[in-house]
Formats: C-alpha cells, structure tokens, sequence
C-alpha cells in the first residue's frame, strides 16, 4: 500500500488511467484505481458497475475510503447495498458508512442517525466480512460526538 499511494500521488487524478486499471482485472492495479480515480467524474453506473465486480474485502475497504465516499452517491449507496445479498457489496454499504463517518466532517448528525436502524437490523449476517463492517461503521458513528456515541450504544 505505500507504494500504490506513493504512485497514485505521482500520476494525479486520472479518471480513464482508472477505469483501465479496473478493466485489467489485477488486484493491485484495482486498489490503484481507487486511489487515481477521480470522484467527480464516478457515476453511479460505474459504482454499480465495479460493485458487481467487487471479490475482496481491501479493495472494497480501499474504494469505499478513497473514493466512493467522496462521490455524492455514498450516502445512497451505503443504505441501498445494505439489503444486497452479495457478500463484498453489502460489506461496501458498512465500509461506506465507516468512511463517511470518518471523512464527511460537515455531515448533520442526521445523516448517521438515518445509518442506525440499518446497522441494527443487518447485525446479525452470518458472514464474519459483513459482520466486521457492521462493527466498524456502528464504531466510526459513534465517534463522531458525544450524541452519536450515546446513539450507537443504544443501537449496540
């Protein structure tokens, strides 16, 4: 990962160096997509698109915290493949409301209330990587203040 970040600085944002470096299919290369892609320009196709795509928790993790959050379809995204049934994709719902939660400083507490009853009710998925996500984006809520933190007890 230091290298792949230390490369993504080198080439600068570049949508259409991303969308090859996905089409390749190369983990690594996967990873680097993320982190030289450009958020304005990711659609909600192409979000769907990779999500389709998605067979592995890092490059999940690594798109959801270096790019999708930063889309304006995090928030949607993060709540509509919560009820998804592929593993990686749901995984994506929690890394995305984790990052949000770290990365969105300006967002109303509001925005992460909305992501409780989600957390709550997707808690109990069998499959350790989703279970994972859950915990850690009910955590970053609660982190984000006081009221939070007293909300995501509850919800825990």
């Amino acid at each position: 990962m230091p290298y792949l970040r230390w490369l993504a600085k080198r080439l600068g944002k570049d949508h259409r160096l991303a969308a090859e470096l996905w089409a390749s299919g190369i983990h690594e290369a996967r990873v680097l997509a993320g982190l030289v892609d450009d958020p304005a320009q990711v659609t909600e196709e192409q979000m769907e698109a990779w999500a389709a795509e998605f067979d592995s928790w890092d490059v999940v993790d690594g798109l959801c915290g270096s790019l999708f959050d930063k889309t304006p379809f995090a928030y949607g995204k993060a709540a509509e493949w919560s009820s998804r049934r592929e593993e990686f994709v749901k995984r994506a719902a929690f890394a995305l409301m984790a990052m949000l939660a770290v990365h969105d400083r300006k967002a109303p507490d509001t925005s992460f209330e909305r992501f409780l009853p989600i957390i709550e009710r997707e808690a109990g998925d069998p499959r350790n990587l989703v279970r994972k996500a859950v915990n850690w984006a009910l955590r970053q809520n609660g982190k984000r203040n006081g009221v939070l933190n007293a909300k995501a007890i509850a919800t825990a």
